[in-house]
């Protein structure tokens, strides 16, 4: 047992190095993927976040929207500023939870909170992708740290 357990700890140290990475290329591409679906009109989502903001222009709030959502992913995935690229995909997707609070009908069965529709889901999975941010901007080395490490060396 001792060496299965060394075996699976060498690979879980090899993943370490990888794993922020493709976490960081994947939250980019869920990103650039969405944003394309909602500019080619090609997904319903557009609709729901129109009725979740009902006091802005749902033309120009959803298009700039949907530019946002395929820069920020484009920027996860080239990996340029991502602790602010990432703070960026935070706030975002906390703007997301905004249809809990404006659209409760749509997100709650019978209005109880614990019974999520099919949108109360795709919005609580939000959570799931803001911690995967908060993990990118954590992991991410500020550039005067950086600076300081070649300087010691």
């Amino acid at each position: 047992m001792t060496s299965f357990s060394s075996r699976l700890d060498a690979h879980a140290n090899s993943l370490r190095a990888l794993s922020v990475p493709l976490l960081r290329g994947s939250l980019g591409v869920v990103f650039v993927w969405f944003g394309a679906l909602k500019v080619a009109g090609a997904t319903p989502v557009a609709d729901l976040v129109a009725r979740t903001v009902p006091w802005l222009d749902p033309g120009t709030f959803v298009l700039l929207l949907e530019v946002v959502e395929v820069v920020l992913g484009m920027a996860l995935v080239a990996g340029h500023r991502l602790r602010w690229v990432a703070l960026l995909v935070v706030l975002h997707l906390c703007g997301t939870f905004l249809t809990l609070v404006v659209q409760p009908t749509v997100a709650f069965r019978t209005g109880n909170p614990l019974l999520l529709t099919m949108t109360g889901e795709f919005v609580v999975k939000n959570l799931v992708l803001i911690t995967a941010a908060l993990a990118v901007m954590s992991a991410d080395t500020p550039v005067r740290q950086r600076v300081a490490q070649v300087r010691q060396r």
